[in-house]
C-alpha cells in the first residue's frame, strides 16, 4: 500500500517552516550585531529572495513544476527547502 503523497508534502512543508524559522533567527542575530556583515547579509537576503522567486516562476512558466497540483506543490516546497537549507548551513558556521 502506498503512503499518502499529501502527507509527505505536509511533513516537507512543516520541515521548511522549522528550517525557515531557524534562518530567521540566525539572520536576526547577525543583523542585530550591525556593521558591514549585517549590511552584506541584508543585501544577500533580498537578492536571493528575488532570484529564487524568479527561478521558480520560470520553472512554472516552462512546465518545470509538472501538471498536477501535488507535483507543483512538492516541487515548489523542494525548491525553497534547498535554498533555506543552504542558508541555515551558511549562517550556522561560526
Amino acid at each position: 500500500m502506498r503512503a499518502n503523497p499529501w502527507m509527505k508534502l505536509t511533513m516537507d512543508t512543516w520541515s521548511l517552516g522549522v528550517e525557515a524559522s531557524s534562518v530567521i533567527g540566525l539572520r536576526t542575530l547577525k543583523m542585530a550585531a550591525g556593521g558591514p556583515a549585517a549590511q552584506t547579509e541584508a543585501a544577500l537576503m533580498i537578492n536571493e529572495k528575488i532570484a529564487s522567486t524568479l527561478a521558480l516562476q520560470m520553472r512554472a512558466m516552462t512546465g518545470g513544476l509538472g501538471i498536477t497540483p501535488h507535483g507543483a506543490a512538492a516541487k515548489t516546497v523542494a525548491h525553497y527547502r534547498r535554498k533555506v537549507r543552504a542558508n541555515r548551513r551558511r549562517l550556522s558556521k561560526v
